[in-house]
């Protein structure tokens, strides 16, 4: 298995939005998605940006039929992310808060 990241980059996607897509995969048993490593989220100006580690392309595929319908129900239009293959892995040692 090779890991990807996946990048997407939501115009006009709102906080509000994102929370409604975590509540509903939450009430369908999917907070956990089989294959992802790693997520993290922001806003930037009136995009929503999200980046995922995957441990295989095929177990970010099989999340994607969860996901889109998700997407439709909350009011985000799906767009296509981009993929690539992870060339590079480090976890940190240390946390610290960004607040």
């Amino acid at each position: 298995m090779k890991k990807i990241m996946v990048q997407f980059n939501i115009p006009g996607a709102t906080v509000d939005q994102y929370n409604k897509c975590w509540e509903e995969m939450r009430k369908t048993g999917h907070e956990h998605p089989k294959g992802l490593i790693h997520h993290v989220a922001t806003q930037r100006g009136n995009d929503l940006v999200a980046v995922d580690v995957w441990e295989s392309e095929e177990s970010f595929n099989e999340f994607g039929k969860v996901l889109t319908p998700i997407f439709h129900k909350v009011g985000i239009t799906p767009v296509q992310p981009q993929v690539t293959p992870v060339l590079y892995e480090q976890s940190g040692v240390t946390a610290e808060a960004n607040h």
